[in-house]
């Protein structure tokens, strides 16, 4: 028995039925591997007909033992699942052995934001004396002021920014587009890197339209976008564990704090589901309990300053 078989033609299912990213059919796949190798190892060649829930379900037991997080075995489930669903589709099983499996509920974790100010310090510690200060300082200009995603970022082409009339063209996950403003800053750190410092650079051929290029003329790759963020945050925020995601957080935290429509926000960033989205509303009432607590007169921190 070997699932590997079915790989490729699973694959074709994600991405042209389900319009998957390269990045959650290879997860998919992955996860497809290790059910393969665990039932492998325990079970031997069995017909993948026989393949049953309590298989699925020692499996899963498995992976825990692993030490996997919890978000992982969810993300895993939804591998598992969309595999054989293909599978009864395709005809090749009659029973789909996920059908009464349960996914674990995920508490949903508020994720960090930074301040406006923190956000200003943020960009004013940049290097601009350096060749790659301006690339770095349009970069994080850009993942604050249109909320990219990493990958986003790093596939942005010239070809999709249109400076006359303030947008970009943004290629999403399942290469969805989709149209996002463009603001002043992010604007104008863009042409002042694209026309001063990119122009100056021998590009790699094939790499002509990405926007952000490394110094052998190549676009970056999300692991230098984080090596980036990283180096800046260490030294002004050491306090908070910073990712270039925590420019897309802040992005959509202070646009709902300063109250944009949600649905607005949810286009902009590209969320399928506007519950998504819904998770900045947390952030903003969170804000609010603080600033309660904080400075309120009947707030516990005031009252216990009165009692000392």
């Amino acid at each position: 028995m070997n699932l590997k078989a079915y790989k490729k033609s699973f694959a074709i299912y994600l991405r042209l039925e389900l319009s998957l990213s390269k990045n959650t059919i290879d997860a998919y796949i992955n996860d497809i591997n290790k059910l393969d190798y665990f039932l492998s190892e325990t079970k031997g060649d069995i017909p993948i007909i026989e393949i049953t829930k309590k298989d699925i379900e020692e499996f899963l037991e498995w992976i825990v033992k692993l030490g996997l997080t919890l978000q992982t075995h969810v993300r895993l489930l939804s591998g598992l699942r969309a595999f054989f669903t293909f599978l009864v589709l395709e005809k090749i099983i009659e029973a789909n052995p996920m059908e009464f499996i349960d996914t674990p509920r995920l508490t949903r974790k508020i994720p960090t934001v930074l301040s406006i100010y923190e956000i200003d310090e943020l960009i004013k510690s940049v290097d601009l004396s350096k060749p790659e200060g301006q690339r770095n300082k349009t970069i994080i200009e850009t993942l604050y002021g249109c909320g990219l995603r990493v990958s986003e970022l790093v596939n942005l082409k010239i070809s999709n920014i249109y400076f006359l009339e303030n947008f970009i063209m943004v290629e999403g996950k399942g290469d969805k587009q989709r149209l996002v403003p463009l603001g002043e800053e992010a604007k104008k750190n863009m042409l002042l890197y694209k026309d001063t410092i990119r122009i100056h650079q021998s590009i790699k051929k094939g790499h002509e339209d990405y926007l952000f290029l490394n110094r052998r003329g190549a676009k970056l790759t999300r692991v230098m976008i984080y090596h980036i963020v990283n180096e800046l945050a260490k030294e002004v925020i050491p306090s908070k564990k910073i990712s270039p995601h925590t420019f897309r957080h802040s992005f959509a935290s202070h646009l709902v704090e300063a109250g944009a429509d949600l649905r607005a926000v949810q286009e902009m960033l590209g969320h399928e589901s506007i519950t998504t989205t819904e998770i900045y509303t947390h952030i903003d009432r969170e804000y609010l309990r603080s600033s309660i607590i904080d400075f309120h007169p009947r707030g516990t921190k005031q009252l216990s300053h009165r009692q000392e």
